[in-house]
């Protein structure tokens, strides 16, 4: 059974898409094993407790350095003898300490197709706003294991979602949210905890 940890720091819809396709079966072999937020307010710390999942803040604003913090997450998510890490929407940059510790054991979701509209100051509602100023037809969602760079580890899944002529940044969201992210997040799970993809020479390959 593979031990997931979900990282997040907002309202956790894509960490309810893992939940909910854990429930049905659609995601096998796989447990929620702990919520971790860098935000106290974050309602995702509330849906994991109605689930009875284990929610626990690690906030920088408790800790005097960055540094500080970085170990306090470190050892907060190795307390749960973690198989996986997913970042559902996690405003925090990982220290390489943890990157290197969970080598290709830790996968992040990204609202674009990757390398569109990717890298430092891509992300919530940018990326999309970034879409449609560019006049793209296509946009949609990226899984990818995380590496030390920004959206640049190896691609697992991506799903595409067509762009509309009177999309705003909040509907084109939305809507890759719902046909895209909440779909290959918890896919992308699937497949790792049951063996059926693997790194090789930085690239993905299925087993």
């Amino acid at each position: 059974m593979l031990r997931v940890g979900v990282c997040v720091s907002g309202g956790g819809t894509n960490l309810q898409a893992i939940m909910d396709k854990m429930e049905s079966g659609a995601v096998t072999d796989a447990e929620l094993s702990v919520v971790v937020s860098n935000n106290a307010g974050a309602y995702a710390l509330t849906r994991a407790k109605n689930r009875g999942i284990p929610a626990v803040c690690v906030s920088p604003k408790d800790y005097e350095t960055r540094e500080a913090f970085h170990e306090a997450l470190v050892e907060t998510l190795d307390g749960f003898r973690l198989d996986l890490i997913v970042l559902a929407g996690f405003l925090v940059v990982l220290p390489e300490e943890l990157i290197e510790k969970y080598r290709n054991r830790i996968i992040n979701i990204h609202p674009s197709l990757i390398p569109s509209f990717c890298g430092t100051g891509n992300y919530g509602l940018a990326v999309h706003e970034h879409a449609l100023e560019r006049g793209v037809k296509v946009t949609g969602a990226t899984v990818h294991f995380v590496d030390e760079g920004t959206d640049t580890g190896p691609i697992i899944l991506q799903k595409a979602v067509a762009v509309r002529d009177d999309d705003t940044p909040k509907s084109l969201q939305l809507r890759v949210m719902e046909e895209a992210e909440w779909e290959i997040l918890p896919e992308a799970i699937d497949l790792i905890a049951n063996g059926k993809i693997r790194v090789e020479n930085g690239r993905v390959v299925r087993v």
